[in-house]
């Protein structure tokens, strides 16, 4: 619970989006980058990984040694066609030749090589995001509590998959940049000192004007973009989820301009975009022009002097082609650089909110957050509330003060009061999704307690799946299945949709009575020690009601239920009223029906 507390700063989405390039591709933004990477690298695959990537770079060694050679056998080709001498034209066709019979298949390799290892890598990663987002509950905290961090879905979806694959391309684009500059500099060098020069302070002096010039506003850009497209996606998702609902309010003129106005916010941010790219190409294009004139220029007295071939053109030409790209590297990759950036960023961020402790220069916790206080929640063989004072989460409003009730196993609690009152919110802080406030939870184990919520949780699966769930590892053939949906007033739910392994999307073909009545067979079949319901019966007529009701007396389970039917204090031996002010009282069934019957 507590390491969720312990997260970057708040204002992380407001304020280091507008940082600029620099600031975000310094050693900071290494950091970042590595306190991710460092889990794949030196965590339970590292040899796996690290063997992946010895290959990939062999490879590119290999591609890096041919290209040179391919770079000198075409200035030779040209050479042997001036000078006429066939033996040497046919000599260097068959070298030519036989370096292409190596060099595609290597190409191919290290391609096919560089993917595989970051389809592992995304792997790897997407388990541990994923086990850290429903570890814990964070998916639960992250979307009640911390908004910030938006749309979790696209964060390991999308950004993870980019942070991967996009990681060995820049990290293998730098190291094949390497190779290239050291392989074809002695090339150039031989050819003409001038060359290497003008070169190395033409490619510097142009990524430093680009870095300075359009990294700031790329990199915001690129930031915003990412969490405009996301909040699209997620409207149009909440469309399909809410459908039913939004057609019967007749909602759709209302619902449509909505998600216009999401798609609206991404389309003027990448519009601002596109001017930043038709920028950086117009000064790129016209900053990689010089570079295929310059080496025929220098090199061109020497050829008309007599005192070099003329295949030493090409052969400089293509060595400082490709010398000057590789110094070029940050410049030519700037805009996929700025993207990766703001997906570092947004992926850190999110990590931070899971895994605070990957990361020792995490900024201070959130402000305020440790200096409130907690209800501290401890396993007993019992559910007991000793002095419990709950507030909502942001400790703004209390909803119940100084309460202490005791439930008694085989016994049943019935929780009422006006709506807002907090009945809800005390069951989501005896869950522990909740702990604002003070005071002390005894209860069981959470694995012994079976949450049941006004709208039941259908799964992705077959029904056999949604009668087991929680517990999908449980055993029972389908005549013992049937017999518990018997029991819960479903007795031809398996033939209406051709047995227990059938497949369909349960909330929407099945009514919420329905969906409530599954409910109660989950119960049934998981048989737990404790049981929590939150209006587990609101859409079922009082006698489907009673009949559930009763099938949970007769299990001896403890139950503890919220409702607001007075014919639901015949199934329980105290009453909690809670009231607006705070207050609360412990009743019996017989006195509260005694307070309604004279109140009406």
């Amino acid at each position: 619970m507590e390491k969720l507390h312990c997260s970057s700063d708040r204002n992380f989405g407001k304020n280091s989006q507008v940082t600029g390039f620099m600031e975000r591709f310094n050693l900071q933004v290494v950091r970042r980058f590595w306190s991710i990477a460092k889990t794949y690298w030196f965590g339970d695959e590292k040899w796996k990984a690290r063997g992946w990537l010895l290959l990939v770079v062999l490879l590119l060694l290999a591609y890096t040694g041919l290209s040179v050679v391919l770079n000198n056998k075409r200035g030779v080709l040209i050479s042997s066609l001036s000078a006429q001498d066939q033996s040497r034209f046919w000599e260097t066709i068959f070298i030519f030749v036989g370096v292409l019979v190596l060099y595609a298949p290597i190409i191919a390799g290290y391609g096919y090589l560089r993917d595989r290892l970051g389809l592992e890598w995304r792997r790897w990663l997407s388990d541990r995001f994923i086990n850290n987002y429903f570890g814990d509950r964070a998916f639960y905290r992250l979307d009640r509590f911390y908004a910030e961090v938006d749309n979790p879905d696209q964060r390991i979806a999308e950004d993870i998959k980019s942070f991967t694959q996009e990681s060995l391309k820049i990290l293998l684009t730098f190291v094949d940049s390497l190779l290239t500059v050291i392989a074809f500099s002695g090339v150039l060098w031989s050819i003409s000192h001038s060359l290497v020069g003008f070169l190395v302070l033409y490619a510097l002096a142009g990524s430093i004007a680009a870095i300075f010039i359009f990294g700031k506003p790329l990199v915001r850009l690129n930031f915003e973009q990412l969490k405009r497209e996301a909040n699209f996606r997620f409207s149009l998702v909440r469309i399909r989820e809410n459908a039913e609902s939004i057609a019967f309010y007749q909602g759709e003129e209302q619902e449509a301009n909505h998600v216009k106005n999401r798609f609206q916010d991404a389309f003027d941010n990448y519009k601002h975009l596109l001017f930043w790219e038709l920028s950086l190409n117009v000064v790129t294009n016209a900053y990689e022009f010089l570079p295929f004139i310059l080496p025929a220029l220098v090199v061109a007295p020497s050829v008309f002097a007599g005192e070099m071939e003329v295949g030493k053109v090409s052969e400089a030409q293509g060595a400082f082609m490709r010398v000057f790209f590789s110094l070029n590297v940050v410049v030519a990759r700037l805009q996929s650089l700025t993207s990766f950036g703001a997906g570092i960023n947004r992926l850190y961020e999110f990590s931070q909110y899971l895994e605070p402790e990957l990361d020792s220069h995490t900024p201070e916790v959130i402000e305020g957050v440790n200096t409130q206080p907690r209800i501290q929640t401890e396993v007993a063989s019992y559910l007991h509330l000793e002095d419990v004072t709950l507030y909502t989460p942001n400790y703004r409003q209390t909803l119940v003060e100084n309460l202490s009730v005791e439930l008694s196993p085989s016994q049943g609690l019935l929780v009422v009061g006006p709506s807002g009152c907090g009945k809800s919110s005390l069951l989501r802080a005896i869950a522990g999704l909740w702990d604002s406030g003070n005071g002390k939870i005894y209860r069981p184990a959470l694995q012994d307690i079976l949450f049941l919520p006004p709208k039941p949780y259908a799964i992705a699966g077959t029904l056999r799946e949604q009668l087991l769930y929680p517990a999908t590892e449980t055993e029972l053939d389908d005549t013992q299945l049937k017999e518990i949906l018997q029991r819960v007033n479903l007795p031809d739910l398996d033939e209406r949709f051709d047995g227990m392994d059938a497949e369909d999307n349960w909330e929407e073909v099945l009514s919420l009575g329905e969906q409530q009545r599954l409910s109660f067979a989950r119960i049934l079949i998981n048989q737990p020690k404790y049981v929590i319901l939150d209006e587990a019966t609101s859409a079922l007529d009082i006698p489907n009601e009673q009949r559930l009701y009763r099938q949970l007396q007769e299990t001896g389970i403890t139950f503890l239920s919220v409702g607001h039917r007075d014919t639901l204090l015949a199934y329980h031996q105290k009453v909690l009223q809670l009231s607006e002010n705070h207050s609360w009282r412990l009743l019996s069934p017989e006195s509260m029906q005694q307070e309604i019957s004279a109140s009406t």
